[in-house]
């Protein structure tokens, strides 16, 4: 069993994450639990993959992926450092090697745009995967009449697609956005540091990022 299987299949990893997801239900904020998790394990693995990174490199971005939110579970503020303190301790103690430890917690303690570079390649794929992870299914407020701004941008977002361009220089972020619900506008109020992020990790594994709205180029 691969390394990240074994990840996905611990019962204490699997516990951290529901919790930590709780704690952030708790706060009124969007699903982090293991579909949002998942989705970034995948996208983040699928971009590395796709311009030609070792396997050992695409499952380090996959296995990131999957706890990069797990310290949510201590506190939502400087949740990206406790969750590196704690996927340092959980990888250690599952026997990974160092070097591969230090890259995975180098992109956990990284993912956040409040502090977080791209560090490495692996840092790159779960910035792009975790910030492009926008949609309707996230919000957990039934209630349309209380959204905050939050809630109304991820809820007004109907498809989200991230893509690499066939010859391996663009990707890009497009978004199907019912206004009714958010305007562009406030996705780039809550979202704009995100996608500056997004920008520079792109350039940081050579590529550009581009972020189309409603069939409209914005970035």
């Amino acid at each position: 069993m691969s390394f990240y299987e074994t990840i996905r299949n611990n019962e204490t990893i699997k516990t951290y994450i529901r919790k930590a997801d709780e704690s952030l239900a708790a706060l009124g904020f969007t699903e982090h639990s293991f579909a949002h998790v998942t989705r970034v394990s995948e996208v983040a693995g699928n971009i590395l993959s796709t311009l030609g990174y070792s396997e050992h490199v695409i499952e380090n971005a996959k296995i990131a992926g999957y706890l990069h939110d797990i310290g949510n579970m201590v506190n939502r503020c400087a949740h990206s450092q406790s969750s590196g303190i704690m996927v340092f301790r959980l990888l250690s103690d599952l026997g990974m090697p160092p070097e591969d430890v230090a890259d995975i917690v180098s992109a956990v303690g990284n993912h956040d745009e409040g502090t977080g570079v791209a560090v490495n390649p692996v840092a790159a794929a779960l910035i792009l995967a975790d910030k492009s992870d926008v949609r309707r299914s996230r919000v957990r407020n039934r209630d349309k009449t209380t959204f905050d701004i939050h809630d109304r941008v991820n809820y007004s977002v109907e498809k989200s697609t991230l893509k690499i361009s066939p010859d391996n220089k663009i990707i890009t972020l497009r978004l199907t956005v019912d206004t009714k619900y958010g305007s562009i506008m406030d996705y780039f109020e809550i979202f704009m540091n995100r996608m500056i992020m997004c920008r520079k990790a792109a350039e940081s594994i050579g590529l550009s990022f581009k972020l189309i709205i409603n069939d409209q180029p914005l970035m």
